[in-house]
């Protein structure tokens, strides 16, 4: 990655001119069976869809709190870098009713209600899936993001001192974002190709930083796992050797 990133979509921009065909997330859901992997560019592109729809059809501006109440899940990953490519603070697991706008699995639609902004939920079904019946007071995100553009220009430049992400009690800015996920990256040997299996949650920084941020602060990649404890130890080797993992956090 470039020295010069000092912001998380400043990391997907390099990975995306370094390699687009290589795999950036790879998802598991153990409790369903579902795998699903995304080059660097398919990645890149939700990112860019949802950045459109979180600046034009939300109106989010930079600055904006997004409470995001979401598991750890590819789409949030994408969630996570299209905030960070409006200037939109995540608030992983914050309070919707001090948030701009909140977005919410399906689990948690009675908490996010109290947004009084705007607030958009995600079925997390195979494939990116819509709800069978959208939830009343909810933009189905399945629904509005097919038809966002491909690209993505912010309306106002990206600080990268901003405040960009609320996890665990700690806010980080961009840039400190971005310093702290390539110490992480140092301290676990990660390098360009590494693969990161991991089987955190996304509601602490050591798991958003696992499961996301330090492999793409490397050049590297994610195996990101849920329900990681519903797959017997055989079943994790075997996919240890399949994913060509190099690196595992548990």
């Amino acid at each position: 990655m470039n020295a010069s990133d000092r912001t998380p979509a400043d990391l997907l921009r390099s990975a995306l001119a370094a390699d687009p065909g290589r795999p950036l997330v790879t998802f598991y859901d153990d409790a369903t069976g579902e795998r699903v992997e995304l080059s660097v560019a398919t990645f890149a592109n939700w990112v860019a869809k949802t950045a459109n729809l979180l600046q034009g059809d939300l109106g989010a501006e930079p600055g904006d709190r997004l409470a995001l109440l979401l598991p750890a899940h590819w789409q949030s990953a994408v969630w996570l870098l299209a905030c960070a490519s409006v200037g939109v603070v995540a608030e992983v697991g914050g309070d919707p009713a001090d948030a701009d706008l909140v977005v919410s699995g399906p689990d948690t639609l009675e908490e996010a209600a109290a947004c009084s902004g705007e607030r958009v939920a995600l079925a997390l079904r195979p494939l990116g899936g819509r709800f069978p019946q959208p939830p009343a007071g909810f933009a189905d995100y399945a629904v509005e993001v097919p038809g966002q553009g491909d690209r993505f220009a912010p309306f106002v430049p990206v600080d990268p001192e901003g405040p960009g992400l609320a996890v665990g009690g700690e806010e980080l800015s961009y840039a400190g974002l971005v310093g702290r996920a390539r110490k992480d990256a140092a301290k676990l040997g990660l390098e360009p190709g590494s693969r990161v299996l991991s089987g955190l949650g996304y509601d602490t920084w050591d798991g958003l930083s696992a499961g996301l941020f330090a492999a793409l602060a490397a050049g590297g990649s994610v195996v990101l796992c849920r329900h990681l404890d519903q797959l017997p130890a055989e079943g994790l080797a075997q996919r240890t050797e399949a994913e060509r993992v190099t690196h595992t956090v548990r």
